[in-house]
């Protein structure tokens, strides 16, 4: 088990390319973060590189982020701009070496149909995975809390693995979120119990507030990891309570 950095929530207090040798000086050897498509690829790999920093994931484009907008996957009507954006998402991937990307399922409008959505997301789906293989690629889909994203289309981890069936593509795992499944009141630990071979990165945070995860819940959790011997990262995404580094106690056992 390996803990990798979110970019997009710790070391904020940086601006984003600084926060590469933040990382590393932190003891971390990997990094993830929400979207490179800002940075030219070659630049973010020069700074992995001159940091001894590995990539592990980073999400598809969203679509219009700044109006609401949190993936396209799931959304009718929208299947040209999904398919660029897949092979948007390949492209970095590509140059920066990592083997993950999260495929975000988008947001539903109020009294939107639900089955139209899920027809369009196991298409999107099949159509993301088929396109990553050639590239040596592995689809993540994560669910997120009603409340931290009012209306997102994949809720649940059941959810998740239901759709995952449907699609049947060797190469779409599930990405799990113990911070999201404490939101909706699932326990985390048998969460992981239950779905852990369909789960290819995990990520986590506290409760209540999103930030350290200090709490029993979580590095009971991460004890659980260990001991079953996951060999995949976790993604610390969380909000610091502070300057991210003061915030590392938590970590000290695993940053190795």
């Amino acid at each position: 088990m390996r803990l990798a950095a979110n970019l997009s929530f710790l070391f904020a207090d940086a601006p984003f390319m600084a926060r590469f040798a933040r990382a590393a000086t932190a003891g971390f050897r990997a990094v993830e973060f929400l979207f490179p498509y800002q940075h030219d690829p070659r630049e973010l790999r020069a700074a992995l590189d001159g940091n001894g920093l590995r990539q592990t994931l980073f999400n598809l484009p969203p679509g219009d982020w700044d109006r609401g907008e949190r993936g396209l996957a799931a959304l009718p009507g929208r299947e040209a701009e999904f398919h660029d954006s897949v092979a948007e998402a390949i492209r970095y991937a590509t140059a920066l070496g990592n083997r993950l990307i999260h495929c975000m399922a988008g947001v539903m409008p109020d009294g939107a149909e639900r089955l139209a959505f899920e027809d369009v997301y196991g298409r999107n789906l099949a159509f993301a995975c088929a396109e990553a293989a050639k590239a040596g690629l592995t689809v993540t889909i994560e669910p997120i809390n009603p409340t931290d994203m009012p209306g997102y289309f994949l809720r649940t981890m059941d959810e998740a693995a239901r759709i995952m069936d449907r699609v049947g593509a060797d190469n779409l795992k599930l990405q799990f979120d113990a911070y999201h499944a404490a939101k909706i009141g699932r326990d985390p630990l048998a969460e992981w119990r239950r779905h852990r071979d369909r789960i290819a990165h995990v990520q986590l945070a506290g409760l209540p507030g999103r930030h350290e995860p200090d709490t029993q819940q979580m590095t009971s959790l991460l004890d659980r990891l260990a001991g079953d011997g996951y060999a995949g990262f976790v993604g610390c995404e969380y909000r610091p309570r502070g300057r991210t580094e003061e915030g590392l106690r938590w970590a000290k056992g695993w940053l190795v």
